[in-house]
């Protein structure tokens, strides 16, 4: 560890993550700023962080980076493997390149943005979080969603929004299939703000005219003993 300019740089090659979230969990002392060299794909890095400080990830990360996220405003500046802000409560994380499977799992809040592509389950069980992907989703994104909103800026694949209940995601571009209990809804100017807003958050340019909303038709709510199990 080194303090260069007042920011805190550590090396993964010289200091392991062990080290590097010790110090951002208990040894941070009012410091601002976090940069991690040579990441190299290490996983759970910046996992924890429940303090207002800015952690720049210089290269591509591992599972679980920036989990359980809370005031922090991680930047990985390179590629996310799974679960990336999984259980995240607060603060930003952003990804620069593309995220792998279940980014932003069961988070309650604060906001993912995802540059490239995220792969498959990207939003599941979310239950409150802001997540906003510049590229496209894999199959069963948002998968049993509970709360919070996805803006896909380009297309979706199988079984979006499956199991849904009271996430809404707005896409731009095509959805290959639409999972259980999820279906297409008009876009009311509500709407129109809400993705106007969200894009501008994450710096992604994009119209919000072009985005259609999908939401949960709520017939899974409550079990009907009719349906003789197929819904």
């Amino acid at each position: 560890m080194e303090r260069l300019e007042a920011v805190l740089q550590f090396d993964l090659r010289k200091k392991n993550v062990r080290g590097l979230n010790d110090y951002l969990h208990k040894r941070l002392n009012g410091a601002t700023r976090v940069r991690v060299l040579n990441p190299d794909g290490a996983h759970s890095i910046a996992v924890g962080v429940d303090a207002a400080v800015k952690i720049d990830i210089e290269g591509h990360a591992g599972y679980y980076a920036a989990g359980m996220n809370k005031q922090a405003a991680v930047t990985i500046h390179g590629n996310a493997g799974p679960g990336v802000a999984e259980g995240m409560s607060s603060g930003r994380v952003h990804v620069k390149g593309f995220a792998s499977v279940a980014a932003g799992a069961a988070a309650h809040g604060g906001m993912l943005v995802i540059d490239g592509d995220a792969s498959l389950r990207c939003g599941i069980s979310m239950k409150g979080i802001d997540i906003v992907v510049g590229g496209s989703v894999g199959d069963y994104s948002a998968f049993m969603a509970q709360a919070g909103r996805i803006v896909v800026c380009g297309d979706a694949g199988d079984a979006l929004g499956d199991s849904l209940y009271e996430a809404v995601i707005y896409v731009r571009g095509s959805v290959k299939s639409f999972g259980a209990d999820a279906h297409e809804e008009p876009m009311k100017p509500e709407d129109y703000a809400a993705v106007e807003k969200l894009l501008f958050d994450a710096n992604i340019k994009c119209k919000a005219k072009d985005f259609r909303r999908v939401a949960s038709m709520r017939s899974l709510y409550n079990w009907n003993a009719d349906a003789n199990q197929e819904y």
